[in-house]
């Protein structure tokens, strides 16, 4: 019997496939518990569409990541903070810490998470710091930590 996977199952393929499985296997356990449904030619079409959906959505979220890493480029975020000599810093500055002051001057939310620094900035001066907006998409915001 031929199937279209509505989920995940283990070792028979991901969601969103069209399989070949025994007709029991399909009867008694993938379309009774919802992992599966009968592959007609109905059920087919409407897979196509969903995943052209699917597409042209993740197509939109890849250029609107685009867009704000250009705009991201031309930002500076400056954050104020105390600091001993030699400009060494009280504490540090996180991507928390960045990801707030974005927010209060140019009114970009972006999640913590998506900074990417390695340790966190702990002298005063000028970092150029990662964000990944998409899996391919990653742009830069330049960071001026000073006293």
């Amino acid at each position: 019997m031929i199937v279209i996977l509505l989920k995940d199952v283990k070792g028979t393929g991901k969601a969103g496939e069209v399989v070949k499985v025994s007709d029991g296997h399909a009867r008694n356990l993938l379309i009774p518990r919802g992992l599966a449904t009968e592959a007609t030619e109905g059920n087919v079409r409407n897979l196509e569409k969903q995943k052209a959906i699917a597409a042209d959505k993740k197509a939109a979220e890849k250029t609107a990541a685009q867009e704000l890493a250009e705009k991201l480029k031309a930002l500076t975020v400056s954050i104020q903070t105390k600091g001993g000599e030699g400009g060494r810093l009280f504490g540090s500055i996180t991507s928390k810490d960045i990801a707030e002051a974005l927010n209060q001057q140019h009114k970009i939310n972006i999640d913590k998470k998506k900074f990417v620094l390695d340790a966190p900035i702990k002298q005063i001066g000028e970092f150029a710091v990662e964000v990944k907006l998409y899996p391919e998409v990653i742009g830069t915001v330049k960071v001026n930590v000073s006293i």
